[in-house]
C-alpha cells in the first residue's frame, strides 16, 4: 500500500500574541498520524491564506516567510524520502525530531559496513590482509542484494535488525546465493562483527545474535598421507607450470604457509637461527603472528632450485591463487590422488602428516603455524592410522618389557 504524506502550515489561533499576530505551526501527516511542531514564525491572520498555507501580499516580510516556510517543507519531504529509501517505518515523530535535529539520523547496515571496509582498507598491510578486506567486501555486497529482494529498500536501519531479519538472510544466503552451511555462518559472523561494533557504540541497545545461534557443520579436513607426497614429488610433468606448483605445494606441505605468507616469502625471511641452521622466520599476514620454522631438506632444496631466478628477492614463482588450485586439481588427476587438492590441503598436511604424525604437541605446532589461540590448532589433532600405529607400537614395546620382567 502507498504511503500517504503530507505537510501543511496552519496557525495556532489560541496562542495570540499581544502584538495581534499568530504563531505558525507545522502539522506533519503520514498514513492518518501526526506530529506537528511550532516554526518560531508568526503572522497577521488577516494576512494568512488558508487554502495556500501562505503569506498574502508581496510586501518583503511576506515574502521572506513564505520563502522560510518553503525550506523547511522541502528539508521535511528531504528527511522522509530519505528515511523512506532505508526504513519500512517512517512516522511523522521521526520525520520531525531528524528536522528538528532532536534525534540523529539512525545507523544504517550498510553505512556501517561500509565505515568498516574502510577502516579495514586503511590498516591493510599493518594489521589486516588483502584477503579480509576482500571478504568484507564481498559480505557487503551480499547484504545490499538481500535488503533489496527481501525489503525492497537500498539500506535498512539498524534498529530493524531482528531475529527474522538474520534468519532470513542466512536462508537468502543458502538459497539465491548458493553458499554451504560454513560459508553462510562466516557471512553471519561478519555481520555480528558490525552489530557489535554498533552495539559497543550505543547505536543499538539489543543484540539481534543474543538468541541466534550461527551453525557450522563439521567438516573433515583434507590432507596427504606421506606416501601421496612422495608421489607427487616423484611425479615427472611435461610442463613447466605444473613442475613449478608440485614444487610451491610440496614446499608448503613441508612448512605449513599459508597462500599469502609463501607468496610474500623473501629471501630476508630465510635466515639463521639458534643452532646454526636455516629457519624460515616472519609474520602471518592474516593476524600478524610471528612463526618461526626449522627449514627441513626438502623445502631447503626447493628454494636452491628458484635462487637468483626471481625479483624483488622472492623465493618461489607464486601464480595467483585462483591459477594455483586449478593447476592442484590438474595435478592430483594425474598422480592419481583421489582427494581434492586445493592450496589449503598443504597447510593441513603440514599439521597432520609432518607434524603431529612426527609426534609433535599442539604447543609446538601452534607456534610454527603463526596461530593466535591454540583453539585454531586443535582442529587439526584428528587421529590418523600412522598416529595410532605409532603409539600401539610404543604400548607393545613397554608390554613387552613388562612380560620379559615377570617371566
Amino acid at each position: 500500500m502507498k504511503s500517504t504524506f503530507k505537510v501543511l502550515f496552519f496557525l495556532k489561533r489560541d496562542k495570540k500574541k499581544s502584538d495581534g499576530t499568530m504563531p505558525i505551526m507545522c502539522r506533519i501527516t503520514i498514513d492518518g498520524q501526526m506530529s506537528r511542531f511550532g516554526t518560531k514564525l508568526s503572522v497577521n491572520p488577516n494576512l494568512w491564506d488558508v487554502n495556500t498555507s501562505a503569506v498574502l501580499g508581496r510586501t518583503k516580510e511576506a515574502a521572506e516567510i513564505n520563502t522560510f516556510l518553503d525550506t523547511i517543507k522541502t528539508s521535511i519531504y528531504n528527511v522522509y524520502h530519505d528515511l523512506l529509501i532505508r526504513e519500512n517505518n517512517v512516522t511523522p515523530d521521526r520525520v520531525k525530531n531528524i528536522f528538528l535535529g532532536l534525534e540523529v539520523k539512525n545507523q544504517t547496515v550498510l553505512e556501517l559496513y561500509q565505515r568498516h571496509i574502510d577502516d579495514i582498507a586503511m590498516l591493510v598491510g599493518i594489521s589486516r590482509s588483502k584477503s579480509t578486506l576482500q571478504k568484507y567486501e564481498v559480505a557487503r555486497k551480499h547484504m545490499a542484494s538481500f535488503i533489496k529482494e527481501y525489503y525492497n529498500v537500498s539500506d535498512i536501519s539498524l534498529k530493524e535488525v531482528t531475529h527474522s531479519f538474520l534468519r532470513n538472510f542466512e536462508v537468502y544466503l543458502m538459497t539465491s546465493c548458493g553458499c554451504k552451511e560454513n560459508t553462510t555462518a562466516k557471512f553471519l559472523q561478519r555481520f555480528r562483527t558490525i552489530i557489535l561494533f554498533a552495539k559497543n557504540n550505543g547505536w543499538i541497545t539489543v543484540d539481534p545474535f543474543t538468541n541466534y545461534k550461527i551453525k557450522f557443520k563439521k567438516v573433515d579436513r583434507g590432507y596427504l598421507t606421506q606416501e601421496q607426497i612422495e608421489v607427487i614429488m616423484k611425479k615427472q610433468f611435461s610442463t613447466e607450470r605444473l613442475e613449478r606448483v608440485r614444487d610451491i605445494f610440496v614446499f608448503c606441505c613441508y612448512t605449513g604457509l599459508s597462500y599469502i605468507d609463501v607468496k610474500n616469502l623473501s629471501e630476508e625471511n630465510i635466515r639463521n637461527s639458534f643452532d646454526e641452521k636455516l629457519w624460515i622466520m616472519g609474520k602471518r599476514i592474516k593476524t600478524g603472528t610471528s612463526y618461526n620454522i626449522p627449514l627441513l631438506e626438502t623445502p631447503k632444496q626447493i628454494i636452491e632450485k628458484y635462487k637468483g631466478q626471481l625479483s624483488d628477492n622472492k623465493v618461489l614463482p607464486v601464480p595467483s591463487n585462483q591459477k594455483l588450485n586449478e593447476y592442484l586439481k590438474e595435478i592430483g588427476a594425474i598422480c592419481g590422488i583421489d582427494k581434492e587438492l586445493t592450496f589449503h590441503t598443504a597447510r593441513h598436511t603440514f599439521a597432520v602428516t609432518i607434524m603431529l604424525d612426527n609426534g609433535s604437541t599442539m604447543e609446538t605446532l601452534s607456534n610454527v603455524m603463526g596461530h593466535r589461540n591454540i583453539k585454531n590448532t586443535q582442529i587439526y589433532g584428528k587421529i590418523t592410522q600412522r598416529r595410532v600405529y605409532n603409539e600401539m607400537i610404543v604400548i607393545e614395546n613397554k608390554i613387552d618389557n613388562y612380560s620379559k620382567m615377570i617371566i
